[in-house]
């Protein structure tokens, strides 16, 4: 399959369509700021439902040509874009930094993760297995091949913007599908059009991948409900994520779901853990990308035996951290996205000190820079232990024995992924195998995410897995074909 020379379009201010930079005809103007200072990053027209449908069709049109080409050449291409993330780092954490807020600790996090999902991308076209199967039917030979599934819708969130649209959008390119994706409104520069730039430049032929930006209220129903993708994925808040699934059943044509949705992450100290190991994990785990993760650890979970030597080093630990402009490369704790994200982390706080929990260190936000709360004399039924906080708040728990901190742990109905601390590897197993998580960490917080291994949670934390082979099997479908090679005798 041939592919078309490049545009070379290198603005922020169009769509991406059929391999064409298209200005979108919504009337709706998506304004790009710098959640720091508030400066103008870019003006994007936002697309209309008009602008949708060519996107789809367009990913209809290209994908069968795609699905025929050799796993080589879909897999140099891969290659090439791979590169070009590897080449344009500096461009990529910059804007990662300046639109999302990412510190740079954050944002070279993020870069590397696109780099891991783009490297699993190359080996992908390679790793689609079909097999034969036993028959008892005289004479007849199984085959399952196993086949793109067509088109694939991508809705990816705003917290790791580029990483979260690339774990669906390169693997369902390698394996042969096209992609239609709806990157959020807060970042679709970094979640999706400079990833449009790096597979145009890498050679992917027109049609295969399109980027639709948009407002949820315009095009999220006509996405979510759209006839043509056989599978919608989603990257987001459980609410949304619901929603999605209700429409993908709604849809004319029945669809698969692939939903990261949000979490309530346990990170559990046990009496015997080793307390710089706990220290550390508990700070990173808690205030990294200003606590705005799905997976981080929304809940601190500690043993009476050690708990007050905790706090005190936790506190100390946390009232040292950097706070402020994520340019500064020693900055941990940057800017919360936006108006909305950081109010709501402020009424947490206000519902945490109404609620009686006692705040250890806090402060008053600068703009939209919320300093790190700590608050212990949590309990299970207050509102900073039962919601997903996404910001820097840390409620710690104090429990009594090990049996109250797995109950405690398990105690939400989300699942997205939790951790616990010991000393004892085997003792930590045990309690990791009984958490009513997708992922769990002995001896580490919960924020990982390796390219190679399942990512997903239980409960109300989502459906599916994405991740090494694992998305595979998401992003593709089984048929079953028979060869029936002597004839068969029938019993009529």
């Amino acid at each position: 399959m041939s592919t078309h020379t490049p545009a070379r379009y290198s603005g922020y201010d169009k769509l991406y369509i059929n391999g064409r930079w298209v200005k979108g005809r919504s009337s709706h103007v998506i304004r790009v700021t710098d959640p720091y200072d508030d400066s103008l990053l870019a003006e994007i027209p936002g697309a209309n439902e008009a602008d949708l449908n060519l996107a789809f069709e367009s990913a209809k049109k290209a994908q069968p040509g795609w699905a025929a080409t050799a796993p080589g050449e879909r897999a140099q291409i891969l290659r090439n874009a791979y590169d070009i993330v590897k080449a344009r780092k500096d461009e990529i954490v910059d804007w990662l930094i300046r639109e999302s807020g990412s510190v740079r600790i954050k944002a070279e996090i993020e870069w590397q993760a696109v780099v891991d999902i783009m490297e699993q991308a190359v080996a992908a076209p390679y790793r689609v297995i079909g097999h034969i199967m036993p028959s008892n039917v005289p004479g007849k030979e199984c085959r399952v091949y196993k086949k793109p599934l067509g088109v694939i819708a991508v809705i990816s969130p705003w917290d790791f913007a580029m990483h979260l649209s690339n774990r669906s959008v390169a693997p369902a390119l390698a394996v042969g599908n096209a992609v239609v994706l709806k990157p959020s409104s807060d970042t679709p520069v970094t979640g999706a059009l400079m990833l449009a730039q790096i597979y145009e430049e890498a050679g992917l032929p027109a049609g295969l991948f399109n980027v639709v930006v948009g407002s949820g209220s315009e095009i999220g129903t006509p996405f979510a409900l759209h006839p043509i993708p056989r599978l919608n994925s989603f990257t987001g808040s459980t609410a949304v994520g619901i929603g999605i699934g209700i429409n993908s059943m709604k849809s004319p044509v029945i669809k698969k779901v692939a939903l990261e949705l949000g979490g309530n992450g346990p990170l559990v100290i046990l009496d015997d853990a080793d307390m710089d190991v706990a220290v550390n994990a508990a700070v990173f785990g808690k205030f990294i990308n200003q606590g705005q993760i799905c997976m981080i650890a929304n809940r601190l979970v500690v043993h009476e035996a050690i708990h007050d030597e905790f706090v005190t080093r936790f506190v100390n630990r946390v009232k040292k951290l950097k706070v402020g402009d994520p340019k500064e490369p020693d900055t941990v704790i940057g800017p919360i996205i936006n108006k909305q994200q950081c109010q709501g982390i402020m009424t947490h706080i206000a519902s945490a000190r109404k609620e009686g929990a006692m705040e250890m260190t806090g402060g008053e936000p600068k703009g939209l820079v919320i300093p790190p709360h700590v608050f212990t004399g949590v309990t299970t039924d207050m509102t900073i232990a039962r919601e997903e906080i996404f910001g820097p708040v840390a409620p710690i728990i104090k429990v009594r024995n090990e049996a109250e901190a797995l109950r405690v742990a398990n105690d939400t109905d989300a699942g997205l992924t939790g951790a616990v601390i010991t000393k004892d590897e085997n003792r930590g197993l045990a309690f990791a195998l009984k958490m009513e998580v997708g992922m769990a960490h002995i001896n580490d917080q919960p924020v990982n995410d390796l390219a190679n291994n399942p990512f997903g949670g239980e409960k109300n934390s989502g459906l599916g897995r994405f991740g090494g082979d694992w998305i595979l099997e998401e992003f593709t479908t089984a048929q079953w074909v028979t060869v029936q090679h002597t004839p068969r005798q029938y019993p009529f």
